[in-house]
């Protein structure tokens, strides 16, 4: 049963990536300015949901679909048949365009950041009325509010370095992080700066990069929150 539900989460994660081009490419402009309505080509998009059009939009056609697999397949692997996987199933897609976003522009947009933090308090307090579901629906909403005011501070102490769009994120994994409990959520938060200063000392060793200078700090939050997920999922089972 596992290994159908690893493989039926990729395919799921691979179909929800194959949309996430053109969101991506649409999403990705500085504060102040429109939505995209347009591929690079010049074709006009008919909406948000489609794949990528010609020449693909950056993430390009097959990046983002296998990523979103991967994380969904892994997140499948650890938390087996409970409840609460479905709601990781759903926002696991929307966590994988904001890191593309970011990486693109270095935003993340509010489009995003705060639907994906009321969603994943919604989808979790209904989660606590299935049988079987393994997290603390008290915890996950401390756990947000906790987690932004720390990030809040963060921006407080170093608006250069720490962006808005960081704080805001921080609610929404505290609050899928907290599910797990306390341990978990310090944890993920903690992955995620240990992951961020490991790839700037690389990019300072490699001299692409200076002591003062800035990276997309959202991809590293995710995946730290990723990686917290999936030792929270797998300490319950």
């Amino acid at each position: 049963m596992d290994a159908v539900l690893v493989v039926v989460a990729a395919l799921w994660g691979a179909g929800t990536g194959w949309l996430c081009p053109r969101v991506v490419y649409r999403l990705s402009v500085q504060p102040g300015e429109a939505w995209r309505v347009a591929c690079p080509a010049g074709h006009p998009y008919g909406g948000w949901v489609g794949g990528a059009c010609c020449p693909a939009p950056l993430p390009g056609r097959f990046v983002a679909p296998v990523v979103t697999a991967l994380v969904c397949a892994a997140l499948a692997a650890a938390a087996g048949t409970r409840p609460e996987l479905a709601v990781w199933m759903v926002l696991a897609p929307f966590a994988v365009l904001l890191a593309f976003v970011d990486v693109q522009v270095r935003r993340l947009p509010d489009r995003l950041t705060l639907p994906l933090a009321a969603g994943a308090v919604i989808l979790l307090g209904v989660t606590t009325l299935a049988a079987g579901a393994a997290g603390s629906w008290t915890t996950a909403l401390l756990g947000g509010p906790a987690l932004g005011a720390a990030y809040f501070v963060l921006f407080l102490i170093n608006p250069g370095g720490m962006g808005f769009g960081d704080v805001k994120l921080a609610l929404s994994l505290g609050v899928v992080l907290g599910w797990y409990g306390w341990a978990v959520l310090f944890a993920g938060a903690f992955a995620g700066f240990l992951l961020g200063a490991v790839y700037g000392l690389g990019l300072i060793a490699l001299r692409r990069a200076g002591r003062r200078s800035t990276i997309p700090f959202g991809p590293f939050m995710l995946a730290g929150a990723w990686l917290g997920l999936l030792l929270g999922a797998l300490g319950v089972r």
